[in-house]
């Protein structure tokens, strides 16, 4: 996981931790992608495809290649598969991962 957060915060020139104004730029339901399945998770286009919410949630998120970024491709449904894509979230180095509330 490390190394995949690594190679996202090169790819954007940012490190997570010392640049004071991260974390501004929280996903937006109204920039989501529209490959997300239905529900309260998505990723919109800040996304850079570091794959790091693909490790995370194998099982919730997939990569649309040709776009070159990731999406929610299942809703979770238990509290521990919920767990799992909001760590995703959490984890997101360029916060492209949103959640609207909902459940």
């Amino acid at each position: 996981v490390w190394y995949a957060f690594s190679v996202c915060c090169q790819k954007i020139g940012v490190h997570r931790l010392s640049d004071p104004n991260f974390g501004e730029a929280m996903a937006s339901a109204s920039d989501k992608y529209k490959d997300n399945a239905p529900g309260p998770f998505y990723t919109d286009s800040q996304c850079i495809d570091c794959d790091l919410c693909r490790q995370t949630a194998p099982d919730f998120f997939d990569r649309n290649t040709k776009g070159g970024y990731s999406y929610v491709y299942k809703q979770p449904q238990s509290p521990e598969d919920v767990a799992l894509c909001e760590q995703a979230l959490e984890e997101c180095p360029v916060e492209a991962i949103g959640h609207d509330g909902a459940q």
